[in-house]
């Protein structure tokens, strides 16, 4: 799978994360320190943007639903769509 390189966001500059064909959009963002992130679900499959370290969980999200999460502390955070072991996606704070 190809990465393409993103600028980071400024804080505060919200940043979305599409979830479409059993994958997330961008995989990888780069986003400073204060910025919220929202994935939003647009497969008729319910999916999760679940952290592999436990920062965040949003449980089930039905076609057309969305969550929201801030990112105060720099660093990298793996996630992973729960039902699909195939999903995964990658947020670098700065």
């Amino acid at each position: 799978m190809r990465y393409r390189a993103t600028s980071p966001a400024s804080a505060g500059e919200a940043q979305t994360v599409t979830i479409q064909d059993f994958a997330f959009t961008p995989q990888t963002l780069t986003i400073a320190a204060g910025t919220t992130v929202t994935w939003t679900n647009n497969d008729a499959s319910p999916h999760t943007s679940t952290s592999s370290n436990g920062a965040w969980d949003s449980g089930n999200l039905n076609q057309g639903e969305s969550f929201s999460f801030t990112f105060t502390t720099p660093g990298t955070y793996d996630y992973v769509c729960i039902y699909h072991g195939g999903m995964s996606g990658t947020i670098i704070v700065t």
